[in-house]
């Protein structure tokens, strides 16, 4: 089973790198080669080199001279993935194991890798690592696309695959740690555990002689010998390594219990009654998966005025929220762009993030623009054709409302057309966004495009999934420039708490009913972490790949086990590098809910974003982060982790009542850009690690000691922790 995904390797395709804060879906969904992005031709040549050899020996010897030579590299997750994998093949388990767990540091959501890494943990006997992985990579499996570098057509049976290897790790670990304990109920419900497992990889694969064997052991040493003899029966007519083993099992057998009958007679009895292809009830209970209603009532909308006539106080305070403020027609009152400047916006001017300063470098070839005025009370955009007119757009509609504000046009035909320059409120200028954050040779980047009235300035197209509420094509299609509508703007009480139609309609009738908590209106309080991040993750899960449902329904299900699209990962290796720093971790974001999923809170402690936010709270203006413990921070951890034995400033080395001993500073650290400042990472169990800020250095692995303390070296830093 270990060797199922060995082969695999990263395949070169054609293309560019995935944008940020764009719809991806599988027609828009780019290929692009990791060989794009590699600026050093040393490095491109090494490894372009290195994904050509196909012998395992060398490929592992090219991969360890890779790793010492650009130690560096942000390519290193996918080449200790491809060291783990050629050492699996050379039967040299412990670097396999070493270099697979140096991959998943960096890139933790890859079952490709972490399905071999699993099996050869549990071979060299590390059986809760083995676990984890297994478990971890059935997730992965269901909740992320497969690679653009698997054909569609092939997916479905590696899928099949990866997940039978998976149930055979858990069940090899299980069998492996209760045959090491005395006879007790710990012994007995392992093995218990062995044969659910087991059992499972024989329903994905029962042409697999080796887990049907290992079940008819477990079996055995639970004391069902006659299970354990069907098994062995099946597994001795597939050929492969175990069939003699499997036979001498039933001559045992047959030793210790028939006195009359030929092993001849006894074999043909058993190959009677043995089951083929093997079949078995596939299990339901795995690990953080949550039951999600199930309905074949279509779901009706009744929209956010009919919430506000029970819940007057929490519509009042959502529409002071961002929330609300996302998508709205145009108000004067709304705008916070500066429309009464003279001096026009630059086409070819270069605007450059640097973490925490904007600089805006004069482009050499720098043309008049744009410029942003009113006129009779009125807000415009003029734009600069490319013909040298000057042409006029009403400003019909506001973006945001927070840190940054986008604006948009409506055309006569319908379409909607967002201006290429937006105004940050933190700077109090006018950029072109994507330019910061797209990477080179991005359309939207190019102001010029404007005026071509395309997708890539298309509200409809780009931006309404997550700024407007029950989306919907017309046509049945999918992100299309035209046939596209919203049923609100903004988001909605019913885009995170679901169709409320029904309850509308008994609460009114003075009927209330019992529902499931995760039955629309969806009860916050007692739904699964996993089940809040996917509502949550609607809108700020940037890897979700979206796809139209049966009626063109957008960002919204009509019927289904739940009311929010069943949206899949793209696998995360397949952005660009600006989504990553080089240490791994998210530098985006976009990336918010991916981050969190990241952390033990979230896999262990079932954290989710109402831990920590609250979207009804009632201080918009003065919260603008809707934090719920705004004013002491540290509760947004203690509320958990209670009963700490540390004292505060043992533990932080600082004063207690300082910014630098609150939890969040060190375990939070302000690493992600947003609207041109930087919000906290929410993998929330992060520390400050040395050793990965002496590899990548302080611009590609962040450390919250250097966020406060600039003014000293990593030196320091390395001999201030060796003081603790």
């Amino acid at each position: 089973m270990i060797g199922t995904t060995v082969a695999l390797i990263i395949v070169l395709c054609d293309g560019f790198a995935q944008e940020f804060d764009t719809v991806i879906s599988s027609r828009n969904r780019k290929a692009y080669t990791i060989l794009d992005q590699v600026e050093d031709p040393a490095e491109r040549r090494d490894l372009m080199a290195l994904l050509e050899q196909r012998e395992a020996k060398e490929r592992a010897n090219r991969a360890e001279r890779f790793l010492g030579t650009f130690s560096r590299s942000w390519l290193l997750a996918q080449v200790y993935e491809i060291a783990a994998k050629a050492f699996i093949d050379l039967g040299d388990f412990d670097r396999a194991v070493h270099y697979g767990r140096e991959s998943l540091k960096l890139l933790p959501e890859n079952p490709l890798l972490m399905v071999p890494l699993a099996n050869t943990e549990v071979l060299q006997s590390h059986l809760k690592e083995g676990r984890i992985n297994a478990r971890q990579a059935l997730i992965f499996l269901d909740e992320f696309s497969p690679p653009l570098s698997i054909p569609n057509t092939q997916w479905p049976e590696l899928q099949r695959q990866l997940k039978a290897s998976c149930y055979f790790a858990l069940g090899r670990a299980a069998v492996t740690e209760a045959l090491s304990l005395p006879l007790g109920e710990r012994r007995k419900a392992l093995l218990h555990e062995s044969e659910d497992s087991l059992a499972q990889a024989c329903v994905l694969n029962p042409q697999d002689g080796e887990v049907i064997y290992l079940l008819g052991l477990s079996q055995l040493s639970s004391g069902k010998v006659d299970a354990a003899a069907l098994s062995f029966t099946a597994a001795s007519q597939l050929p492969g390594a175990v069939q003699g083993k499997a036979l001498e099992q039933l001559r045992r057998l047959h030793e210790a219990g028939s006195k009359t009958d030929t092993f001849e007679s006894f074999l043909a009895h058993l190959l009677k009654r043995t089951r083929s292809p093997f079949t078995a009830t596939p299990l339901t209970d795995l690990p953080n998966e949550s039951p999600r209603i199930s309905t074949q009532v279509p779901l009706e909308y009744a929209g956010s005025e009919a919430c506000r006539q029970c819940h007057a106080e929490q519509h009042a305070n959502w529409k002071q929220t961002g929330m609300a403020r996302m998508f709205r027609p145009y108000d004067p009152k709304n705008v916070v762009g500066d429309f009464e400047q003279e001096h026009p916006f630059y086409a070819g001017d270069e605007f450059l993030w640097r973490g925490s300063r904007l600089d805006i470098l004069p482009g050499k070839d720098r043309l008049p623009y744009a410029r942003m005025l009113k006129n009779r009370g009125r807000h415009y955009f003029q734009i600069k054709q490319q013909d040298e007119r000057w042409v006029s757009y009403s400003v019909d509609y506001t973006i945001g409302s927070k840190w940054q504000q986008a604006y948009a046009t409506r055309l006569p035909n319908g379409q909607i057309h967002v201006f290429p320059v937006q105004y940050n409120v933190l700077h109090k200028r006018w950029l072109n966004f994507w330019q910061i954050i797209d990477p080179p040779g991005s359309a939207r980047a190019d102001v010029r495009t404007f005026e071509k009235f395309t997708s890539v300035t298309s509200y409809q197209a780009n931006c309404a999934v997550c700024h407007t509420s029950q989306l919907r094509n017309t046509k049945g299609g999918g992100f299309d420039v035209d046939n596209v509508e919203f049923r609100e703007t903004g988001i909605n009480c019913e885009m995170c708490h679901g169709p409320s139609g029904r309850h509308v309609t008994a609460m009114r009738a003075g009927q209330p009913y019992k529902k499931p908590a995760a039955e629309p209106p969806v009860d916050f309080t007692r739904i699964s972490g996993r089940e809040y991040l996917a509502i949550c993750g609607q809108c700020h899960r940037q890897s979700a790949v979206r796809d139209s449902g049966p009626h063109g329904e957008l960002n919204y299900w009509p019927s289904t086990p739940s009311f929010y699209p069943p949206n899949k990962s793209r696998p995360f290796g397949e952005f660009s590098r600006k989504a990553f720093y080089k240490d791994g971790r998210f530098r985006e974001t976009t990336f918010i809910v991916e981050s969190l999923q990241r952390s033990a809170c979230f896999q262990r402690g079932q954290v989710n974003c109402g831990h920590c936010h609250g979207v009804h709270g009632n201080d918009a203006a003065h919260n603008p982060k809707s934090l719920r413990f705004s004013a002491n921070a540290d509760r947004m951890c203690t509320q958990c982790h209670t009963g700490q034995s540390f004292k505060t400033s043992a533990h932080t080395q600082h004063a207690a009542n300082s910014e630098a001993s609150r939890c969040v500073s060190c375990h939070m650290p302000a690493i992600m850009n947003s609207m041109l400042f930087r919000a906290r990472t929410h993998q929330i169990d992060d520390i400050p690690d040395v050793t990965r800020l002496e590899r990548f250095g302080p611009e590609e692995s962040p450390n919250a000691c250097l966020l406060c303390h600039q003014e000293k070296s990593v030196a320091w830093l390395t001999a201030a922790l060796l003081k603790r």
